[in-house]
């Protein structure tokens, strides 16, 4: 009996997805051109990076 568990992978994909939508939707729509907008949804790639540095910037003050 061999027994595999993986816990919190679908919670954690959805809200990264859902994560993922958001910040795409942001940074493409303050977008001022087309390649500031591709480079919008290269950020919302990595969402989570930029949301963990404001907390520890905002944590520092």
């Amino acid at each position: 009996m061999k027994e595999s568990i993986k816990c919190g992978t679908n919670s954690s994909n959805a809200v990264y997805g859902l994560g993922f939508i958001g910040a795409a939707i942001y940074f493409i729509s303050t977008a001022t051109g087309f390649w500031m907008g591709v480079l919008g949804f290269l950020k919302a790639m990595v969402w989570p990076v930029f949301l963990v540095f404001d907390l520890f910037k905002h944590l520092a003050a």
